[in-house]
């Protein structure tokens, strides 16, 4: 594990990290389905006032305004310090489990004490698949859509960085596991798609590599698990609309959040999962 006196210090940086990453998330959540840049300033959707940089302070300034814009007292919805606030747990949280029980090496090789490089960029790797696919999600529910702009980059910056970590950890099977996840994944959401063309939706068969390389770089089993988890929790969530009439058999329902939930579920639990199940049945 990291070394104990470094952890909070990194999970405490990763939480203020993720605050501001959050307030982004919600530009990006806002402006990208709409097809508008990223690149001018915050402001107000209403009277398109600029936002001034006291004013975008993640969570306390909506505190201080009282969820409403300083100019036309529009009202500002939650979601935007919920995202800031989530961004920045998922960050802490990841740290953290990277850190304690991360599938990547984690002796010290420098003098001061720092994790190895493959350690770092395994981080970044995971850092970023958990904001994009807060981003993802939240576009997902809303509009039905996971757009390319999002998960085709964040595709390559994770396969990236992860096959990097694995490179330099010397971890050659790791490697082989990570772009073989993402091509596995991708390969049988595309049969699914082929057979039943209304099942999931091209965004979905687009998002499966991205997915499959994060539960690859963890490992074949957390791969496996990972793809039937983001199954079970749409099946179950699907039935539960439908028992409540707020859907039918017919409905499109966002699946993507599904993948990502399973996604995460397969990274931290798979390993667990995996190892239960074969107890269970006494194939180990």
């Amino acid at each position: 594990m990291v070394i104990e006196s470094l952890l909070p210090w990194l999970i405490g940086m990763a939480g203020i990290f993720g605050l501001l990453i959050g307030s982004f998330l919600n530009v990006v959540v806002w402006r990208v389905p709409r097809g508008e840049s990223l690149i001018p300033n915050s402001h107000c959707p209403r009277c398109d006032a600029p936002i001034r940089p006291w004013q975008n302070v993640p969570v306390l300034s909506w505190v201080l305004l009282r969820g409403r814009c300083a100019h036309c007292g529009e009202s500002i919805g939650a979601r935007y310090p919920l995202v800031e606030f989530g961004t920045g747990v998922a960050f802490a949280l990841v740290t953290w489990w990277i850190g304690v029980w991360g599938p990547v090496g984690t002796t010290s090789s420098a003098s001061i004490g720092l994790p190895p490089l493959a350690w770092w960029f395994a981080l970044a790797g995971y850092l970023w698949f958990a904001g994009a696919g807060i981003a993802l999600t939240l576009i997902d529910l809303e509009h039905q859509r996971l757009p390319d702009s999002i998960v085709l980059p964040s595709l390559i910056v994770v396969a990236t960085l992860l096959s990097v970590s694995a490179a330099l950890s010397g971890e050659w099977g790791q490697l082989i596991a990570t772009l073989g996840g993402g091509g596995a994944l991708f390969v049988f959401y595309f049969f699914i798609v082929l057979v039943y063309p209304r099942g999931i939706g091209g965004g979905d068969v687009k998002l499966a590599p991205l997915v499959g390389v994060a539960l690859g770089f963890a490992g074949w089993a957390q791969l496996v698990v990972g793809a039937f988890a983001g199954f079970l929790f749409g099946a179950v969530v699907g039935l539960m609309l439908i028992a409540m009439r707020r859907a039918t058999r017919t409905s499109g329902i966002p699946f993507g959040p599904f993948m990502l939930a399973g996604g995460w579920v397969g990274i931290v639990f798979g390993q667990s999962i995996a190892e239960a199940y074969f107890s269970l049945f006494g194939l180990r």
